[in-house]
């Protein structure tokens, strides 16, 4: 039962809340303070009725709320959850979230954020230009020669392709993240070796409503933890996200696709097609080893993923969730294209002798070690660019290979298992256009089928 001691013009209240591990009751307090003019009857009466209320708040787990501000929460939340239970790429990006969070939402206290406070925050962060392109300050190809640095050894060192390199070098604009992998490949500062370039462009909706995500999922789990008792997140309308659908080759492209691949290296166009063939993410394909293909039976296993962070380097991790671990029947086509690298692999091998590093990986350097997984995006991307294909990005593969499997009649809940999504539900989501098209031609061939009038025609 909670406790009252008047202390001048304010009552201290003081309550139990079980014991700690050393058999030690723990003790929780809070200091009402008496409003002027209040008389001194009236006043016990009220702090008599705020220590029910605190007995309550104790009860129910809910003491520690006043005393945590929403940023040493978001380190407590960090530091006890997402570091330990979440993918290393997975917690960069909310620490980078984090960092325009903080500051906006961070010096209030976990109990008093409100509603208000979002909406505003998510106001500010529609104003918000950025720019998306940078251009080398300095004169890259003298640096590089300077430092007895080749181009290949930066490609390689950053993820980045060679012609990427050289168009940067020769004065183009590259994407922040491309120009931030070089500048951590050369260990130069950013803002020294990059300058901004083009307008300054707005927050997508998307972006501004990952920002809600995090923020939400934070104080779901100050409500778990019994920090403050509702989400004030729940409650605040989420920002409207520009509706993208997801970019894919149709079944006549993808076939010119693999007709252009033919006179590409062959580490490049044989990920090309098993990417293309089985639809699983790069970093999967990336993460390979050759015990992972069982060339008698056709299947591919899947339960490691090759990942890259500036902080960490190319590094390997499980997969993204527990269902992407997961074993695929894999097109004889892909298989093939698999067996014929491997043979090309193993005579390059024997060529290049002690200097071949074997790591066990399907994709690696022309030396054994493991490519870097941007290093296929990169290539990619600057392949894509000499065909008459759509500009498509790596992911797009991914994305084909759902589309036609649900074009062609095969079940939303065969495709999720495939792809590794958690449920059919994400797969209907992400590709309700392939589904909406299926279903068209569905209702067509039945009208056609059963239709007496249309027979008669």
């Amino acid at each position: 039962m909670a406790t009252i001691k008047k202390r001048g013009n304010s009552y201290l209240i003081r309550c139990y809340d079980g014991y700690d591990q050393t058999g030690r009751q723990i003790e929780r307090t809070m200091t009402w303070k008496i409003p002027a003019g209040m008389s001194e009857k009236k006043a016990e009466r009220e702090a008599r009725h705020q220590a029910g209320l605190f007995e309550e708040k104790v009860r129910t787990g809910q003491s520690a709320e006043q005393k945590i501000k929403f940023a040493d929460f978001c380190d407590l939340w960090m530091k006890d959850y997402a570091e330990t239970q979440l993918r290393p790429k997975t917690v960069t990006r909310y620490r980078g979230l984090l960092e325009r969070i903080k500051p906006a939402l961070g010096s209030i206290y976990l109990d008093r954020l409100r509603p208000t406070h979002l909406t505003a925050f998510y106001r500010e962060l529609a104003q918000v230009r950025k720019v998306s392109t940078y251009t080398a300050k300095m004169d890259l190809k003298a640096y590089l020669k300077e430092h007895k640095i080749t181009q290949t050894k930066l490609a390689e060192d950053s993820g980045i392709c060679t012609a990427t390199i050289r168009s940067i070098i020769i004065g183009n604009a590259a994407t922040e993240e491309t120009a931030q992998k070089i500048a951590d490949a050369l260990h130069i500062d950013f803002d020294k070796l990059f300058q901004p370039s083009g307008e300054p462009q707005p927050l997508s909706g998307q972006t501004i409503l990952h920002y809600h995500r995090l923020i939400s999922v934070i104080l779901q789990t100050a409500v778990e933890w019994q920090y403050i008792p509702a989400n004030a997140a729940e409650r605040v309308k989420p920002p409207k996200a520009e509706a993208n659908e997801a970019v894919y080759l149709d079944d006549k492209q993808a076939i010119h696709l693999l007709e252009l691949l033919e006179e590409q290296p062959i580490y490049y166009r044989t990920a090309v097609t098993v990417l293309l063939f089985t639809g699983m993410r790069r970093g999967e394909l990336m993460g390979l080893v050759w015990s992972d293909i069982d060339f008698d039976n056709n299947t591919i296993t899947i339960h490691r993923s090759l990942q890259y962070l500036p902080d960490m380097g190319v590094f390997t991790s499980d997969t993204k969730t527990k269902s992407s671990r997961r074993v695929i029947k894999a097109p004889a086509t892909a298989i093939q294209s698999l067996k014929v690298y491997r043979a090309w692999q193993k005579k390059t091998f024997l060529s290049i002798g002690q200097s071949w590093e074997e790591s066990g990986r399907v994709f690696v350097t022309q030396n054994g070690t493991p490519m870097h997984p941007d290093t296929l995006t990169s290539w990619f991307g600057s392949f894509i660019k000499t065909t008459d294909l759509p500009q498509i990005h790596i992911h797009s593969l991914r994305h084909t290979n759902a589309t036609l499997q649900i074009a062609n009649g095969v079940a939303a809940t065969t495709v999720a298992g495939t792809l590794g999504h958690s449920t059919a539900n994400t797969t209907t989501k992400v590709y309700a256009h392939a589904i909406q098209s299926a279903a068209a031609a569905s209702a067509e061939m039945m009208d056609n089928l059963l239709n007496p009038m249309k027979k008669q025609a």
